[in-house]
């Protein structure tokens, strides 16, 4: 069992807890036995949250167990933190197996000086601050999250929930963080510094069940035939009165509804799998390489080859 003990402190961004250990929680549930979760804070006292309700700890930081996993969350109490909470980082952060940090936590962390040295990330918005005040870490913006060793940063808020899962992945299996990210309805993995881009999710489900299986068709079937008169012909109308259906149904056409999945599709190829970009392009119906390469470079302004380089988690040994 790994005792994941989450640090509390007044002023913290709630997702910044909650997110995590609901990470954690899914999966002591689904594998029982595998972590135990402890909440602490300086004296032992609640902590109010920087959205204004109050976290009860389990006990205080002095009592608090070994931890194989210590969670330093952000907000705006890591502006002026308790000298006292800086130094036991100090003395404690060094003993835990893994340190991780969420959003401003990083702050935390440096100011205890666990991060010289280091590559690391926070919240976007505060990137250049964390690399003025600390000229000793290598910050990089563009990640959602970086590990360097056992120490892991993630970036802004809900970013913390990607990194939870990534561990959850690195300790029980991708089977495990994978049932998590379902019933949590998020994805496990996904773009480092973009908006999420999902087609199922930015489009709207078509109210008529022909045009329903229409875009389950398409999202099973990416490297197939998905020119309007096939989709016509499989949803049983002319390709007239399908492309003006599906538009008035869905808020986009079949064409740009194609290519938003052919593009989701080779995405996650190229974040989750080996496979070398001719086969990715295949699989995911750009026939080309040269194909995908146009469609990259138009909707995220990156070619493929940069895109799994920059996209994919950042994990250094």
């Amino acid at each position: 069992m790994r005792t994941l003990l989450a640090v509390l402190l007044d002023g913290v961004q709630s997702l910044d807890i909650t997110g995590p250990v609901e990470v954690f929680a899914g999966a002591e549930s689904a594998c029982p036995g595998t972590y135990r979760i402890v909440t602490a804070s300086l004296d032992g006292a609640p902590v109010r949250t920087s959205s204004g309700f109050t976290l009860v700890p389990d006990r205080a930081l002095a009592d608090a167990p070994a931890a194989h996993t210590v969670l330093v969350p952000g907000g705006q109490g890591t502006r002026s933190p308790d000298p006292r909470l800086v130094q036991w980082l100090r003395e404690h952060g060094p003993r835990a197996d893994r340190l991780v940090s969420i959003c401003t936590g990083a702050f935390l962390l440096a100011r205890a000086g666990l991060l010289d040295g280091r590559r690391a990330t926070t919240h976007w918005a505060y990137c250049d601050k964390l690399a003025r005040d600390h000229p000793r870490i290598e910050v990089d913006p563009d990640p959602i999250y970086v590990r360097d060793g056992r120490v892991a940063t993630s970036a802004g808020v809900t970013s913390g929930i990607d990194l939870a899962l990534a561990l959850v992945e690195e300790d029980l299996g991708r089977e495990t963080a994978l049932t998590i990210a379902r019933h949590l309805v998020v994805f496990l993995r996904r773009p480092g510094n973009q908006a999420q881009f999902s087609a199922q999710l930015s489009a709207q489900t078509a109210q008529r069940e022909p045009l329903r299986e229409v875009q389950r068709w398409i999202s099973e079937h990416p490297e197939g035939d998905l020119g309007v008169e096939s989709l016509a012909a499989r949803a049983r109308l002319s390709p007239r009165h399908f492309a003006r259906a599906f538009r008035a149904e869905t808020g986009t056409t079949p064409g740009r509804y194609v290519d938003r999945i052919r593009l989701e599709h080779a995405r996650r190829l190229l974040e989750d799998s080996a496979d070398g970009v001719e086969e990715i392009a295949r699989a995911s119906g750009y026939g080309t390489p040269e194909a995908m390469r146009r469609a990259f470079v138009k909707a995220l302004g990156a070619p493929p080859a940069e895109y799994r380089r920059r996209f994919r988690p950042t994990t250094t040994s």
